[in-house]
């Protein structure tokens, strides 16, 4: 994961609440007749080029890019406050 803003695509409202999903890979051999798991191998998390993440709040799923070229698109400024006394 890259470390740079995110902003939906989707709803253009959320900038902060993601999920990163992962998928694993686990072997296995079944009986032909029965359908029974024989063997089970240990799982393992499967590298992908690109992330996929999820927004938290539309649920909407892409990859990492779409997510920062939205934040790219539409940037967020920092909010500056005088402070009188």
């Amino acid at each position: 994961m890259q470390e740079n803003p995110y902003f939906c695509p989707n709803c253009r409202s959320n900038r902060i609440k993601f999920s990163l999903i992962t998928q694993m890979t686990q072997p296995f051999r079944k009986d032909a007749i029965s359908g029974a798991i024989v063997e089970e191998g240990d799982a393992q998390q499967s590298m992908e080029e690109e992330p996929t993440i999820q927004c938290n709040v539309c649920g909407f799923t892409g990859n990492e890019m779409r997510f920062i070229k939205q934040a790219e698109r539409e940037p967020r400024m920092p909010a500056q406050m005088d402070t009188i006394y």
